[in-house]
């Protein structure tokens, strides 16, 4: 079974998107953030729940504002270089994201619905299996 990781600010949004997500199929875990539980990736360490995980889906303000988001996507990508993200809430303001290259995530510009998010997690494990 395909494992997602939801790391969402918004506990209400993280209910959802698990819900939904769980009903295609999906095990799903949950993170607060670096803003709510302590978070290794941000020390640039490893994350035993990221460790479980086949995709991750971020807010990608779970850091708090841009530059946090910026950095703690980076640190991900470092750390774990071959895991698809999807990341959401990916507005225009964020001129870091990146859709190509080591740093790649698959953005959103809102909290996608359930039938766009679990196409998402599809799209990113067949991407995934491409780039190996």
């Amino acid at each position: 079974m395909t494992r997602v990781l939801v790391v969402q600010r918004d506990p209400a949004v993280a209910d959802r998107m698990e819900a939904d997500l769980r009903r295609f199929g999906y095990e799903v875990e949950r993170c607060g953030g670096p803003e709510r539980e302590q978070c290794p990736i941000a020390g640039s360490l490893p994350c035993t729940l990221v460790d479980r995980a086949d995709v991750l889906v971020y807010d990608a303000w779970v850091a708090g504002d841009s530059d946090g988001g910026r950095r703690l996507i980076s640190d991900l990508r470092e750390l774990y270089v071959d895991l698809p993200v999807i990341l959401t809430s990916a507005d225009e303001s964020l001129d870091w994201v990146e859709e190509e290259g080591p740093h790649r995530v698959i953005p959103f510009r809102t909290v996608p619905g359930a039938r766009l998010l679990a196409d998402a997690v599809e799209m990113a494990l067949a991407e995934q299996g491409m780039a190996v």
